[in-house]
């Protein structure tokens, strides 16, 4: 099974690549900011570690 922190890191990079790639800057938005959120949990529980 995938750690959390590992599954953070992955969904982080994964909507950041999204967000680069999309065609509507609304959709753009929404990547960027689900990437902000999901590096702000992996921050929050690197510290945590």
């Amino acid at each position: 099974m995938e750690s959390n922190l590992r599954y953070y890191a992955r969904r982080a990079a994964m909507e950041a690549a999204a967000a680069a790639k999309a065609v509507t800057p609304e959709a753009q938005m929404r990547r960027q900011a689900l990437a902000e959120r999901y590096a702000a949990k992996l921050r929050e529980l690197s510290l945590q570690a």
